[in-house]
């Protein structure tokens, strides 16, 4: 066995046949090819991966995703009322944070005004020097002549404390959490509300796209295939496979586009020959404008120019 060091790469500490024989025990990275049946086919509900029962109704949301009606309306109503629940909780802990502030801010209030009440009584009482306790109740200034007194319940410490600014027990003391804190510390209003979970959406999002989706944005399409009335196969023989509304071809994965305002699903380029010229629907002749047509997320097949058919897992390596 040659020397690894003295191979191309020698960093790497495993030779190719080594790497090829420990990829089916899951080392490094996982790569495989997707065929036709792992991909979704068009006309196929994007939410439980079926195809659409042909007496029931298909819609389409504005990312041009496909759904069954029963499907995508059922799961608006579970996430709405997920969502109501996240919000009532969120609404509840809010309302918690907000109760210990109002609490917080009541008792700061308080406390100022004590200190303000001590401290006009403190310099009141300072202003006085109080005699013997024998002597009658009789007050002098304390700037007339003999020792100053304390004030009763004033250490010496408290006093040099109030005429000597530069030590450091009387420097200011930094409030915590920055700029805008609360002076004693006892309660950051801003860390209170960052540490509460984020505000769960208004609208529930949609399942492919994840953009808010609301029950009055679903586009009802109506699907031709094969083997029903109007198809190629009137007598019932055909596979079930969607067709262009106008031309009757098979849609796979072509760009296909659909009319809002008349639900008929065609083929992009039957669309950009026939429809759009006059602006007007091929097939129901009804008018119609640029922002009423939308393009639909097109079916996938194991070919790779239907788009990606390579799925692939990313494990670590000893490089």
């Amino acid at each position: 066995m040659t020397r690894k060091s003295k191979q191309p790469g020698g960093h790497n500490p495993l030779t190719y046949a080594e790497t090829k024989r420990l990829k089916s025990s899951g080392y490094g990275t996982q790569s495989t090819r997707l065929t036709t049946v792992s991909q979704l086919p068009f006309g196929h509900c994007a939410l439980n991966i079926s195809p659409i029962d042909p007496t029931g109704d298909a819609v389409a949301t504005p990312s041009g995703h496909i759904y069954s009606r029963e499907a995508i309306v059922q799961y608006l109503l579970t996430k709405n009322g997920e969502l109501k629940k996240r919000r009532g909780e969120y609404e509840r802990l809010r309302l918690e944070v907000e109760n210990r502030r109002v609490e917080w801010e009541e008792g700061e209030r308080r406390r100022t005004q004590d200190r303000f009440v001590r401290k006009d009584q403190g310099a009141m009482s300072s202003a006085l020097v109080l005699r013997n306790d024998d002597n009658d109740a009789t007050t002098t200034p304390a700037v007339q002549g003999g020792p100053r007194q304390l004030p009763p319940g004033t250490t010496g410490q408290n006093s040099l404390k109030q005429v000597s600014y530069w030590l450091a027990t009387s420097q200011p003391q930094h409030a915590r959490g920055g700029r805008g804190a609360p002076s004693s510390g006892d309660f950051d209003y801003e860390s209170e509300i960052g540490a509460l979970p984020p505000a769960p959406p208004e609208r529930p999002p949609s399942p492919m796209s994840g953009e808010p989706l609301k029950l009055k944005q679903l586009i009802p399409l109506h699907l031709v295939r094969e083997g029903m009335e109007g198809g190629r196969n009137g007598d019932g023989g055909g596979t079930g496979r969607i067709l262009c509304a106008v031309s009757h071809k098979t849609i796979t994965t072509q760009p296909t586009i659909v009319i809002k305002n008349t639900g008929q699903v065609m083929l992009k380029s039957v669309y950009e020959e026939l429809a759009k010229p006059e602006m007007r629907c091929p097939v129901t002749a009804k008018k119609f404008r640029e922002k009423d047509v939308l393009e639909l997320i097109k079916g996938k097949s194991g070919f790779a120019a239907s788009g990606k058919v390579v799925a692939k897992k990313y494990n670590p390596t000893l490089t």
